[in-house]
């Protein structure tokens, strides 16, 4: 498994709009080969700050669904609505923990 942690900064007024189109994002995902889970995390310390942590089976199932067509949609909604380019790090899986397993 691999997860992808994406850090950005919502432009001020957007907040709500942003973290509508990101879980419309989530639930696009739902049905795609590959995908594990997604959380949205905003910062305590500054709430313009998010983090994305999406899991998949491997890079190349996020690929295909970040080249489908509706991604690449909401995509431009989030970009409207950031205060600039985000930061993407991946990272490989190598223990996972979940409450009841």
């Amino acid at each position: 498994m691999m997860t992808v942690v994406t850090t950005t900064k919502v432009r001020p007024g957007g907040e709500e709009e942003w973290d509508a189109a990101m879980q419309a994002r989530f639930e696009s995902a739902h049905d795609r080969p590959g995908w594990v889970s997604g959380q949205l995390l905003i910062s305590t310390g500054d709430a313009l700050n998010r983090v994305i942590v999406g899991t998949w089976r491997s890079r190349q199932d996020w690929q295909a669904w970040h080249d489908d067509p509706a991604f690449l949609e909401q995509r431009q909604t989030l970009q409207r609505l950031e205060a600039g380019p985000g930061r993407t790090e991946w990272f490989d899986v190598v223990a996972s923990a979940h409450a009841g397993g």
